[in-house]
């Protein structure tokens, strides 16, 4: 895939004193799935509505299969946008929806109505032409709403949390369908989301934004299992935070002394005497009868899992560890019963400390 077919080149965004992207810099991939994901007011939807044209930067440029889009109006760039609304007109039918811009295009109605069965089809609403919007679930009128990006065929789609107005199960379902309509028809989605599971189950990759800046772009499985800061491992998942300081190093293995938890070994650039942060995702995090010491707090049945709390002796805050039921064996766990906490040395991620 040709890496720079979407380039965002040093681009800033300010409202007043406010920078809202700040240097954005990072090249989309044809026909990829990325996203850009981070908490409110992070700049995530400043930077799509810039790659739409409906806001301008204060510096820097944009670019979209070789040309410069910067200063096109949004009508004539090769984007089309679906909004979280929807924005389906409530007077016309699920067919004219589809249409509405294919008829400003002057196509000929043979042309566009074989365009817009097709489209009817692309999203599983064949036989819904004549239904009436007023008539739709939320689901199927967010379907109409990409039917009627899609039908114009632009190179990119750029999507707004276009799922968030939908409940949890209709939501999850949409993640899929959505999934399985970018990979069909190829093109581009440029995808905003607050929601750290949405992005991970969709994404090829993942821009995390905080503040303005772009502080991590990865695959995944890369930003989960080996985030670069400790605001991305916060912000994607569950993560336990521990003070460490390096010890001393053998070849690549960095051995660090965590306090309460002992010494710990894990691959990592740090140098002698660095103060760092450890950091272990729950589910890495195994109970047993040898380890740390410590003691249950408190226990969540979740179904499949138990999300369980551990004190140990001198941390400030108890260890989550996510306990799968179905490796579970023995009588549930209860407050206060002595567990011992330990880990396989892959599970430890080692970051730079805000203080160190």
């Amino acid at each position: 895939m040709t890496q720079d077919f979407i380039r965002i080149k040093s681009i800033t965004k300010r409202f007043g004193e406010v920078t809202a992207v700040d240097d954005a810099d990072f090249a989309i991939a044809r026909g990829e799935f990325f996203s850009l994901l981070g908490p409110s007011g992070c700049g995530k939807t400043t930077l799509l509505r810039m790659i739409a044209g409906f806001e301008y930067p204060d510096d820097g440029a944009i670019l979209v299969d070789g040309a410069d889009i910067t200063d096109l109006p949004p009508h004539r760039r090769p984007s089309n946008m679906v909004f979280q609304s929807y924005a389906i007109f409530p007077h016309l039918n699920v067919f004219d929806n589809i249409a509405y811009g294919l008829r400003k295009a002057r196509l000929p109605r043979a042309a566009l109505a074989q365009r817009v069965d097709e489209a009817l089809s692309m999203i599983k609403l064949e036989g819904f032409g004549r239904r009436r919007a007023d008539q739709l679930s939320g689901g199927q009128r967010q379907r109409v709403a990409l039917a009627r990006a899609l039908i114009l065929r632009p190179k990119v789609l750029l999507l707004d949390e276009p799922l968030g107005a939908l409940d949890k199960r209709l939501r999850e379902s949409m993640q899929i369908e959505l999934r399985q309509l970018q990979k069909s028809v190829g093109i581009t989605f440029v995808f905003v989301t607050h929601d750290q599971e949405e992005a991970l189950s969709m994404s090829d990759r993942i821009a995390v934004m905080s503040a303005g800046k772009v502080l991590q772009i990865a695959d995944p499985r890369t930003l989960y299992e080996a985030p670069n800061c400790r605001e991305v491992a916060d912000f994607i998942g569950t993560m336990n935070f521990f003070d460490a300081k390096v010890v001393s190093r053998a070849g690549e293995i960095a051995v660090m002394d965590a306090g309460p938890l002992g010494t710990m070994r894990a691959r990592a650039a740090h140098a002698a005497h660095a103060a760092v942060l450890v950091a272990l995702r729950p589910e890495k995090i195994v109970l047993g009868d040898e380890g740390v010491p410590g003691t249950i707090a408190a226990s969540a049945y979740l179904g499949e899992r138990n999300h369980v709390q551990v004190a140990v002796q001198g941390l400030a805050a108890p260890v989550a560890v996510a306990e799968q039921n179905h490796d579970r064996q023995g009588p549930p766990r209860r407050i206060g019963d002595t567990v011992h906490l330990s880990w396989p040395q892959d599970a430890v991620v080692v970051l730079p400390r805000d203080d160190g």
